[in-house]
């Protein structure tokens, strides 16, 4: 009935060659019972005395175990891990022994805690919606869900010893975010029990802020985490029906673990075990002490071949200089010989530039997570000179055309010049430039003006700056984006891609095309006249070069954006052009998904009397950082050197392989100052939500010293980012040692298994494979055999349909009680079936209105605000709803996305006029007229992101009636940034706020008519937030 996965018990030989004993940090997941306390560590099961002491490691696996949870008569540990590539419930002895694998599941499968005999195990899973709860034997089999309703999202389930009850959470607050502190709002997590034999529901707490975790005694006592006190985390119980605080930590506790008998309160602080003594009500911290052997500091070995993320080529053509995974290092051309250069073990590496002398080498490198400027000789003798200290990003270095200067941006808000002889910045202008996703500037041919982008409304605009002047002009000045500003050799065009009547926020500009700006008006070149210049001899009196330093640009802005030309395909998305030019061609290369839809590197051709040639690069993908030496062009594609030829449209990559070592431990180091630092430069609030950010930083650096693994650093990185209050926030990070060789998909059918006979059909998802299939199976019919294997009934029925990758199709045999009979159909992923059941969700409340308004009032909901369900609104409002005489809109459960603007657009069309055929009927102006019928928008606190926006901006416009609840206050717009080893932060950037300059994430957007669902509504199959809007709007109908 469960499968077996190892079998001996590990003690492990602590006393081998390189194991030492330590007090470890970063103990997690604490449970107790029989005096013993299971703990995490270094993604292990360790087991240790409730009074501390060594720890004797359990598990070994690969992969990672976390949730360890004893069962009430301390005989056994159910944890979960991801050993074959998904997390799994796993069950094994308390004292160590043979490890027994429960569920087989592609979800995530978490333990919460155990039935009081011993026998049965909670855990969450987001199998059949985001997440919810599920019971499975001891013994094996197949789990079953406690609850109904799709959006029923329990968890921190607790079994109450004698009344039945089960207590839990709902929020995301407590599953997904539990280390966001000082959340207020209408998700709050509460402490809530239901008891599935009487249908009683109780709300335990209700303060505003966050009640999570209960854990339970065999005498009925809760215990749980609230923030109520000081917003941090502090262990409270219930007492009469009442909060009692019973530790006042001014730093959090977590996932708290009461003994069966009550006496001791195991839980996590500060990334140490503690225990809260019940007799005494003191709380004490657990001294344990671990023997390990620590191999973050071992240095592991890399390879630039394919992982070089910048570089540049000498003015010589002889050498290049590039970076891989922050390291700088030099070879020559061709890339055959390469010396790493030694540069600060603590910074990283990002941006580097040849100065003219072909010897030194100019680049930026993070200091405490700050980009700065350094110099240091290219041959690998003498150590770096650092030339800026500042407590912001210096980037995106561009030199005018001999090297003696360059320029850069810096922090948000300035564009400087630096001096290429002492090395001495200065501020040529600030402006709004924000501290990341920037065009770079560069300076004119001639090297008199400074080419920049700036933000107006969001939106790039392109300027230019004059150096002797010091005059700056706006040269666009649109309300829409002009993107990748480049100036041609020439000095003559500006080019640069957009779209020239769609904005890119919020949700991008669409197809963006390829332009230039003639800086005056020109003329195309004569025949005749170059014919005449075949029989006139030319005087050597001045060189080319001597020529080219007396270019002259003249910018004439009359009429500037009214001589825009459109110089690329017409279709597609075209991005970054860079022009080269050679004699009397120019040649335009950019970024085209033109052919096909592939995204390639394509050149257009301009040549006086012909016509503009299009051409695809061969052997290569998208190029970027595309470098001009004297006539030869060179890109990076794929993290490899590209020697770019323009006119026959080919790449010819550089081969180069030399191999270093890097040590994971400073670069983890390295990655906090990092995150830190952008977080500081870049976060939209600059109260930081009210917390001192130097301080936090302080607060959690001590604890690196401690990290052992990317376990350790993604829970430090997120606790950290946790103390900001704020949504749209997160980090993660992978490596290569994390690596998991066997994973595994689940088979969804379309099938709704009976809870009680996990074998027989209950009922058959609309649009699942089943449905779609045409086969006629019903309710009742039981599971024999899956592609021709029989079933076992007593085994967990996920076996049979996790497989390694997912068949094109799979062969059911059922039976009934008058034949046995066999179904194919096309699997599909668990996602699938997450999503039909949503959508039965919404097909439910479209009966439901259909039936009460007598199909008069239209039901439209979005799941999300993305591209896909907004062409699901349109089609709905331009049928359905275009026939009613009235709109109920819900953005409940609402995650999100960026179409906001869109929706409210149609939702603001009103009629102005009329037209009709001689003899037809009129046909309004608007075709679609929402706004003149009525209009009920459903929120709850599960809308949230950019269906805050909408909310908001439906009140602001006065479509309707706001009815529901609260949302989550969860609407920041965010982007993000990469680390040295790949790994990822979210940055959320842009605040979102009312007219009246309410900050939306602290106040979320009230309704008019307050209506609340409770989780017994959800599980009894009721909706008063739904009945209460048909009620009204029946009787806005009915009054109009």
């Amino acid at each position: 009935m469960i499968k077996r996965i190892t079998s001996s018990f590990l003690f492990i030989a602590l006393l081998s060659s390189g194991l030492a004993a330590q007090n470890a940090l970063f103990l997690g997941d604490p449970s107790i019972a029989n005096d013993k306390i299971a703990f995490t560590f270094d993604t292990d099961i360790w087991i240790t005395s409730k009074n501390g002491g060594e720890a004797t490691r359990l598990t070994a696996m690969d992969g990672e175990e976390t949730n360890p949870s004893i069962s009430p008569d301390g005989n056994w540990i159910a944890f979960t891990s991801n050993q074959y590539g998904n997390n799994d419930v796993y069950i094994m002895p308390a004292t160590g022994g043979e490890i027994n694998q429960l569920t087989f599941h592609q979800a995530n499968d978490q333990v919460e805690s155990w039935s009081w005999d011993s026998k049965k195990i909670y855990f969450s899973s987001n199998r059949y919606n985001r997440i919810t709860a599920f019971e499975i034997s001891a013994e094996g089999g197949t789990p079953s869900r406690l609850f109904e309703h799709y959006h029923n999202t329990v968890h921190n389930l607790a079994e109450h010893p004698s009344s039945g009850d089960f207590y839990f959470n709902e929020s995301w607050e407590s599953f997904i975010f539990p280390q966001r502190k000082r959340y207020v709002g209408s998700f709050n997590p509460d402490i809530k029990s239901y008891n599935p034999e009487t249908d009683t529901y109780t709300e335990h707490t209700s303060w505003e802020g966050k009640d999570f975790s209960p854990t339970i005694d065999q005498n009925g006592n809760v215990y749980f985490v609230s923030d109520e006190a000081n917003y941090e985390y502090n262990l409270y119980t219930l007492e009469n029906g009442q909060k009692k605080q019973l530790t006042r930590f001014n730093t959090s506790i977590y996932n708290p673990s009461v003994s069966p008998n009550g006496s001791v309160v195991v839980f996590e602080r500060d990334y140490e075990l503690y225990k809260y003594d019940a007799a005494s009500n003191r709380a004490s911290k657990i001294d344990v002490t671990i023997t390990k052997n620590n191999t973050l500091t071992k240095s592991q070995s890399f390879d630039v071949k394919d992982n070089i993320s910048a570089f540049d080529v000498s003015p010589d053509k002889k050498k290049m200089a590039f970076i891989s995974r922050g390291e700088l290092f030099v070879s020559d051309a061709e890339g055959k010989f390469v010396r790493q250069i030694e540069t600060n073990s603590m910074g990283r590496v990002l941006e580097v530039k040849w100065l003219a002398d072909n010897k030194t080498l100019i680049f930026n490198q993070t200091v405490d997570g700050y980009q700065n400027w350094f110099t240091i000789a290219a041959d690998g003798n003498g150590t770096e000179k650092q030339h800026t200290s500042d407590k912001r990003n210096n980037r995106d270095l561009a030199l005018n055309h001999d090297r003696t200067a360059g320029v850069y941006l810096s922090g948000r808000d300035q564009l400087r010049h630096i001096d290429l002889d002492d090395f001495k910045s200065k501020t040529l202008v600030e402006d709004e430039f924000w501290g990341f996703q920037n065009t770079a500037p560069m300076f004119s041919p001639n090297g008199e003006y400074v080419l920049f982008s700036a933000k107006r409304n969001f939106e790039l605009d392109i300027l230019v700056h004059h150096l002797e002047s010091e005059r700056t002009i706006n040269l666009t000045n649109t309300g829409v984006d002009e993107n990748g500003a480049f100036w041609s050799p020439d000095g003559k065009y500006i080019y640069y891609t957009g779209s020239r009547s769609v904005p890119s926020y919020p949700r991008g500009a669409g197809e963006t095309d390829l332009f230039r700006i003639p800086l005056d008006y020109y003329d195309d070149p004569y025949k005749s006249d170059l014919f005449d210049e075949l029989f006139v001899e030319k005087e050597d009196s001045k060189d080319d070069k001597e020529e080219e330093e007396k270019l002259t640009i003249e910018i004439n802005t009359t009429d500037l954006m009214q001589r825009v030309e459109r110089v690329g395909e017409g279709f597609g998305n075209q991005f970054s052009p860079f022009v080269t030019q050679k004699d009397d061609k120019t040649m335009v290369l950019y970024g085209s998904n033109h052919n096909e839809g592939d995204f390639t590197l394509s050149v257009t051709t301009f040549e006086p009397f012909e016509q503009p040639k299009t051409q695809s690069f061969e052997g290569t993908g998208f190029v970027s950082g595309i470098i001009d030496v004297d006539g030869q062009l060179y890109g990076l594609s794929r993290g490899a050197i590209n020697k770019l030829d323009p006119s026959s449209a080919k790449a010819t990559k550089i081969n180069v392989s030399h191999s270093f070592e890097r040590n994971l431990q400073d670069e983890f180091y390295q990655m906090f100052d990092e995150l830190w630092a952008n977080i500081e430069e870049n976060f939209y609030n600059e109260t930081f939500h009210g917390i001192d950010w130097k301080k936090i930083r302080d607060r959690y650096k001590k604890y690196l010293p401690y990290v052992d693994s990317r376990t350790d650093l993604r829970r430090m990185n997120n606790d950290m980012l946790g103390e900001l209050n704020s949504s749209h926030m997160g980090f993660n990070t992978f490596g290569d040692e994390e690596n998991q060789f066997y994973s595994t998909v689940s088979m969804a059918t379309g099938i709704i298994w009976d809870n009680d006979n996990p074998y027989q059909v209950s009922e058959i998802i609309e649009t699942g494979p089943v449905h779609i299939s045409g086969n006629k199976i019903n309710a009742g019919d039981e599971l024999i055999a899956v592609n021709g294997k029989s079933v076992d009934a007593t085994m967990n029925r996920e076996m049979y349909f996790s497989v390694p990758s997912m068949p094109e199709e799979v062969t059911l045999t059922f039976k009934n009680s008058n034949s046995t009979f066999d179904i194919k159909i096309h699997p599909t992923s668990y996602f699938s079936d997450r999503n039909d059941l949503y959508d039965e969700w919404v097909s439910g409340n479209q009966k439901m209105v259909d039936e009460k308004t007598n199909k008069k009032v239209a039901y439209v909901h979005m799941k999300n605000m993305g591209g896909g369900e907004l062409n699901n609104f349109l089609i709905e409002m331009t049928s359905e709803a275009y026939n009613r005489d009235a709109l109920i809109f819900d953005l409940r459960y609402n995650t999100g996305g960026n179409v906001h603007d869109d929706v409210l657009r149609f939702l603001s069309q009103r009629h102005y006029a009329n037209w009709a055929y001689r003899g037809g009927e009129l046909a309004p102006q608007s075709n679609f007229a929402p706004a003149d019928k009525p209009i009920i928008l459903l929120i709850n606190e599960q809308s949230l992101s950019d269906a805050e926006v909408t909310a908001e901006g439906f009140k602001q416009l006065g479509l309707g009636t706001v009815m529901g609840t609260e949302t989550y206050r969860w609407i920041i717009f965010t982007s993000g940034k990469g680390l040295v080893d790949g790994s990822f932060y979210r940055l959320p950037s842009w605040g979102l706020y009312t007219l009246d300059g309410e900050n939306i994430e602290q106040t979320g957007v009230a309704p008019d008519i307050e209506v609340h669902n409770t989780f017994k509504d959800r599980v009894n199959g009721n909706d008063p937030q739904l009945e209460k809007a048909i009620q009204e709007i029946l009787n806005k109908l009915k009054n109009d």
